[in-house]
């Protein structure tokens, strides 16, 4: 080996010891946008975050990419979304160093924190309807999608017998007629575990439908308007919307409160019930291990992954 090689394997060896990992928590109303994953020509939540750290980074000639726990559909919301970026520490360093004159007499500040300000700066420039909550730096092992043991969803939908609040149209469905919130509740107990959820989830190539539901409630809020919570493992294609929408027909009675389970165990999409819209739909929390376990929660999903028991999520 030459010493020129030498001197490039040592570069190389360098700039990977200096990538840190950053945690960031993110929230969004999607109204306004095509969902999460970066697509040409179209505005999305990863295209719009990443382009505040490109703006952020421009002169450090970095151009951060985000891998992300859930993708979250055209229209659906996040309060806890949580993503991962890669960046040189030299880079973060210059980019959250204190501006000269600024209070503090250029002592160093967290750098999640001036990060988080800076990206709000950018992205507040353009609208407000995606906000960096919190950056920080990852534990080992962490990785936003693989280390993920829970998802954590909210379905709001105000019916005839709910207040119909129009500052809250954009984040709720509004149904015309009354609903039967405790035969809702009964008919999604019958849905919680492991199972293959083909009957609520659009199909897709090489995908898995095999989840398990962790919880799924129904209550009514004080406003009277019914709120839907549910946690998986993770959630395939559309799933989400189609297990609230079979507890409309529920709560309609159009459906009895044992039918979305024999349905499920037929293993075949249905007509039986209507997959409601992305409007209701929020991404509320994301459940990781403790530290410690986070790298090896992300080698078994990877894994999973590769045998096709892993589809995306969101």
């Amino acid at each position: 080996m030459t010493k020129a090689t030498d001197a490039i394997a040592a570069g190389e060896a360098d700039a990977a010891a200096s990538a840190v990992r950053l945690r960031l928590d993110l929230a969004y109303d999607g109204t306004a946008f095509a969902g999460w994953s970066r697509q040409p020509g179209l505005r999305t939540v990863q295209g719009a975050v990443e382009h505040a750290l490109a703006t952020l980074f421009r002169r450090e000639g970095v151009v951060p990419r985000l891998v992300v726990a859930g993708r979250t559909d055209a229209g659906v919301h996040a309060t806890g979304q949580v993503a991962h970026v890669d960046v040189d520490e030299r880079a973060l360093l210059a980019v959250t160093r204190p501006r000269r004159g600024a209070a503090g007499g250029g002592v160093p500040t967290d750098a999640g924190a001036v990060l988080v300000r800076r990206l709000r700066g950018i992205l507040g420039a353009a609208g407000s309807d995606v906000v960096v909550r919190a950056a920080r730096y990852a534990p080992d092992g962490f990785d936003a999608r693989f280390s993920a043991v829970w998802r954590r969803y909210e379905y709001r939908i105000a019916d005839a017998d709910a207040e119909h609040d129009p500052l809250q149209r954009h984040r709720t469905v509004w149904y015309p007629r009354s609903l039967d919130v405790e035969a809702m509740d009964v008919a999604a107990q019958t849905l919680v575990g492991l199972g293959d959820f083909a009957a609520f989830c659009r199909p897709r190539e090489g995908a898995t439908t095999i989840r398990t539901l962790q919880s799924f409630r129904w209550r009514r809020a004080r406003d009277g308007v019914l709120v839907a919570s549910l946690q998986a493992d993770a959630f395939c294609h559309s799933m989400v919307r189609a297990l609230v929408g079979s507890g409309v027909a529920v709560g309609e009675g159009r459906l009895g409160v044992e039918d979305p389970g024999v349905l499920m165990h037929a293993r075949t999409r249905t007509s039986a019930f209507k997959v409601l819209p992305a409007k209701g739909l929020t991404l509320t929390e994301v459940g990781y291990p403790a530290d410690e376990d986070l790298a090896a929660r992300a080698e078994q999903t990877r894994a999973r992954r590769e045998l096709h028991l892993d589809g995306v999520v969101g």
